[in-house]
């Protein structure tokens, strides 16, 4: 919609009391149809109030609001009849309406809600809708993101607020088993950011500490403590001591050969080029180890890394660990540190995370994503994200797949 100074006359917009046309053209797209519509209706002299164009599938919509015909321009009779002239002249039905004025203004309490499906079925959307609605938001728009590796699509809502919607919409994407995100609107949501990823089962698919144990012949043992810690079933401290005590006399040359061994999740690459082209800064927090997360941010381009320091004494793992414990508390300390560094204020940070020891830092960051998550974590979470690829995360933050794609061709 077209903003006007306020001190303009007829109102803030200038057009409150002016009478208007809503001029709609729909049918098959092709070049050169946008340029014909107005190259017409400049021959009556008309103000553009509002103009919005979608393509579906090769039929094109399009909706211009414009003020009446100017005095000595002709007649609002003869601008239907030369409009519709021209739409049959190009294969297209046109559809006109009177009215005063332009849309009210929009609600406050203003928000994106990012739906992610694979499928996005009807009965969802439709599920999604109801709800807002049900909360006494309006949809103002809806456009798509993403078509893969899922369906992504954006809702522009108005009339309730951010958290409340955010309430109302985890319910609705628990039982629907479908991910949707739910942000404040404003100019903070395309300021520079800092997100901060957990490493195991998040940044990477595997679990570092159960790469080693794979070498010291205890991997189930290991993985077995892990996912109760994971869970929320065992204290993290405790349970890394455990761990790591089973790895104690592992030649030192095993950490290059765990460095080789990890697997960036899908779509990792593409999440952290994408934000660093945005100008947002990238950083990861793990419960695993530096001799792996020092690798890592050198390998990517990260911004900040830390994790727990395997001990090596005289070419051999000691079974412990040294310096401070990156714990559950850790993680949101560091996410803190990590943002005041960054001169980031918390409310534009992004944490990802899949754990109970990153539930600390998920709520603590502006929007905390849990990814693949354990059920515990997926309930607190501001969101979940339940498909395998980490680049999904981009769609959260408004960023559509033909941007990331438009990026990486001209890189």
């Amino acid at each position: 919609m077209a903003e006007h100074h306020p001190d303009s006359p007829g109102g803030p917009d200038g057009t409150e009391h002016v009478p208007t046309l809503l001029v709609k053209i729909f049918g098959k797209d092709r070049p050169g149809l946008t340029a014909g519509l107005f190259q017409t209706l400049a021959s009556y002299a008309v103000d553009v109030v509002d103009l919005e164009q979608v393509v579906t599938r090769g039929r094109i919509t399009l909706c211009a609001l414009v003020t009446s015909p100017a005095r000595g321009a002709g007649t609002e009779g003869e601008l239907r009849a030369t409009v519709h002239s021209w739409a049959e002249s190009v294969g297209l039905q046109a559809e006109i309406i009177s009215g005063i004025g332009d849309n009210p203004a929009r609600g406050t309490g203003r928000s994106h809600v990012t739906v992610l499906g694979n499928p996005l079925t009807a009965d969802v959307t439709a599920a999604i809708a109801a709800r807002i609605t049900g909360a006494g938001g309006n949809i103002d728009r809806i456009y798509r993101l993403a078509k893969y590796p899922v369906t992504a699509v954006e809702f522009d809502v108005s009339g309730v607020p951010t958290e409340e919607l955010r309430t109302e919409l985890a319910m609705e994407a628990a039982a629907r088993a479908v991910d949707v995100a739910v942000v404040a609107s404003g100019l903070q949501r395309r300021a520079p950011r800092l997100v901060v990823m957990d490493v195991d089962s998040t940044l990477i698919q595997d679990e570092v500490i159960e790469l080693f144990a794979a070498h010291a012949g205890c991997e189930e043992e290991v993985a077995a403590v892990t996912a109760a810690a994971m869970r929320g079933e065992l204290d993290f401290e405790r349970s890394l001591h455990a761990r790591v005590k089973l790895l104690a006399g592992l030649d030192e040359s095993v950490v290059d050969k765990v460095r080789a061994e990890v697997r960036l999740t899908p779509g990792a690459r593409t999440l952290i080029r994408t934000l660093k082209r945005l100008g947002c800064q990238v950083g990861v927090v793990s419960g695993g180890f530096t001799q792996v997360t020092d690798a890592l941010r050198e390998r990517l381009g990260l911004d900040f890394a830390a994790a727990n320091a395997l001990e090596i004494v005289d070419g051999k793992l000691t079974g412990r660990v040294t310096g401070e414990i990156v714990d559950r508390a850790g993680k949101a300390r560091l996410l803190r540190r990590f943002a005041a560094e960054a001169g980031v204020p918390l409310s534009r940070t992004v944490a990802i995370g899949d754990g109970a020891n990153d539930l600390d830092m998920l709520n603590a960051a502006g929007l905390g994503v849990a990814f693949n998550a354990k059920p515990l974590v997926r309930e607190a979470a501001h969101t979940a994200v339940t498909v395998p690829f980490l680049d999904t995360v981009l769609y959260l933050l408004g960023i559509t797949r033909e941007e990331v794609e438009a990026a990486d061709a001209q890189g």
